[in-house]
């Protein structure tokens, strides 16, 4: 199954240009709730000394007013990336008065769906559009589920790489097809082997009842009066009662081809879809409830732990620019918030992820049909609820196989790549990073999810008091943590640049916002 990775790996070893594979951009998304001192999430509006929300590209918001969302450049070290994300919320921090940031996926308290504020961005057209994209989505899944934060791992293979490797592979394609088609590749088998990373990383075994009050949750054990959890739960936020919907099931995306990608994607955009049909556009007093009524509003309403991505210029939509460019990046978006990180993540997490996008992109990778598809879902959501069950058994070719056993088969095959991407560093990160995650699967204990619930057995804290020791610990270090007057500078001149660009968006508007949104979807239409 894995051969072709270790004579595609040979072959750059032979050719002298193991290097071609180091140094790939690395870029965070990271989503952190705004929490009052007593745990309640935040109704203050987004603070204004981080500028604009709808125009900064460091510091905005998710779905609520309160998800705040930390957006790094991409960067060629690992070491980069992580500083200017801790720098960014040491930054933030100084805007925050007594308010903190969450630092778990799963929110606490939440106190209905009206106590998740609506994010706001502003009069104009476009920050119009994005908040009644929101109001949409409150209809369609309820707020409580967009509360819920995660990380998104950015990844792009290094510009020297893809000469070399299309020469390698006698591949003869234009080169961004040749690269496009590489990264659909690497998509379906992040689909394929996307549970080994809730396995490894997933952190949110747990939850407050208030999560789910008014629901019915029979299939979770009771910690205490507070909180409910799954034994070998890994990621209650990539389980059934995470960010997920009955709604998309239908879809049926295909990640073999980019072309194919982008119709049924688009497609999704224009197929109504009757129980949206039913409450309509527009309520009785000509308000809006959601940008239309097709299975999705726009693309990024789909949920996938992984989005093929390019960067979108003013007036394009993400099918638009994948379409004239090609793809530019992929985003991996299945990663839980450690509590145990002040930042969500570490260093030794990052080097694992490059490692396994890398990976994905070498291994052979079978166009996936639709029951493939759904057979990997599957296994994604199994390890999602009870990743950590002893001898738990996943699908695999037909054929039944365990988790550890699947999962050291892996790792044994990323070996000689993480050596690789080594090259001459002495301090070897990313083959010690692959020897801690096989750690984790010779002994579940070790992962972050069972962590979590060790600390909150023996500390006999429920998860809303053991989040809220996590987050004053993150409060503390981030308030202690100094940031460089370099990157002062540059979150100072990205906040009012921000509020600039806002005020000059409002003020060049020509049209009324329903002309605006008409236009805006009739676009897609034609990509």
């Amino acid at each position: 199954m894995y051969l072709r990775i270790q004579k595609r790996l040979k072959k750059f070893l032979d050719h002298q240009q193991g290097d071609a594979l180091c140094d790939g951009l690395k870029g965070i998304e990271k989503e952190s709730l705004r929490v009052t001192p007593e745990g309640n999430i935040a109704q203050s509006p987004h603070p204004t000394g981080l500028g604009s929300a709808l125009t900064n590209p460091y510091i905005t918001t998710d779905y609520s007013e309160a998800l705040l969302e930390f957006i790094t450049p991409p960067f060629s070290k690992t070491a980069d990336t992580l500083n200017f994300m801790e720098a960014v919320h040491s930054y933030t921090y100084q805007h925050l008065g007594n308010e903190m940031l969450w630092g778990t996926s799963m929110p606490c308290i939440v106190d209905g769906d009206m106590s998740i504020p609506i994010a706001n961005y502003g009069s104009s057209n476009i920050g119009q559009m994005k908040h009644i994209y929101r109001i949409g989505l409150w209809h369609r899944y309820g707020r409580s589920m967009q509360a819920i934060a995660g990380i998104h791992f950015n990844y792009s293979l290094p510009e020297k790489f893809w000469p070399i490797y299309q020469s390698l592979e006698q591949d003869t394609r234009p080169r961004q097809d040749f690269i496009s088609q590489s990264y659909m590749d690497m998509a379906r088998n992040l689909h394929r082997y996307g549970w080994l990373i809730l396995y490894l990383f997933g952190a949110s075994p747990a939850i407050c009842k208030s999560f789910v009050k008014g629901q019915e949750h029979d299939d979770f054990e009771e910690f205490d009066a507070g909180t409910l959890y799954k034994p070998y739960c890994t990621s209650l936020r990539m389980s059934d009662i995470g960010y997920k919907n009955d709604s998309q099931s239908n879809i049926n995306i295909s990640y073999n081809s980019l072309d194919k990608y982008v119709a049924r994607l688009i497609a999704a955009t224009q197929t109504p879809f009757a129980e949206y049909e039913a409450f309509g556009v527009k309520d009785a007093n000509g308000q809006y409830q959601q940008l239309n009524t097709n299975i999705l509003q726009i693309e990024n309403e789909y949920y996938s732990n992984v989005r093929p991505k390019q960067i979108t210029r003013s007036g394009e939509s993400p099918s638009q620019a994948l379409k004239k460019r090609g793809i530019r990046y992929v985003e991996l978006r299945s990663v839980d918030l450690n509590p145990f990180d002040p930042a969500g993540i570490n260093e030794q997490q990052l080097h694992f992820l490059e490692a396994f996008m890398i990976f994905c992109l070498l291994a052979d990778s079978p166009s996936l049909s639709s029951e493939d598809k759904a057979c990997v879902d599957k296994n994604l959501t199994l390890v999602a609820s009870a990743g950590r069950q002893p001898g738990l058994k996943l699908r695999r070719n037909g054929d039944s196989i365990s988790l550890k056993d699947w999962g050291l088969e892996i790792c044994q095959e990323m070996t000689l790549l993480c050596e690789t991407l080594d090259a001459d560093d002495k301090t070897k990160p990313y083959s010690n990073s692959l020897a801690a995650q096989i750690a984790k699967l010779n002994d579940v204990e070790l992962t972050p999810s069972a962590k979590i619930l060790k600390a909150m057995k023996e500390q006999e804290l429920p998860f809303f008091k053991f989040a809220m020791k996590q987050v004053k610990k993150h409060h503390t270090f981030f308030n202690q943590h100094s940031i460089n007057n370099e990157q002062q500078q540059c979150f100072e001149k990205a906040r009012q640049q921000s509020i600039d660009e806002q005020r000059e968006i409002e003020s060049s508007d020509t049209i009324e916002f329903d002309e605006f949104l008409e236009r805006y979807l009739a676009q897609t239409k034609n990509v």
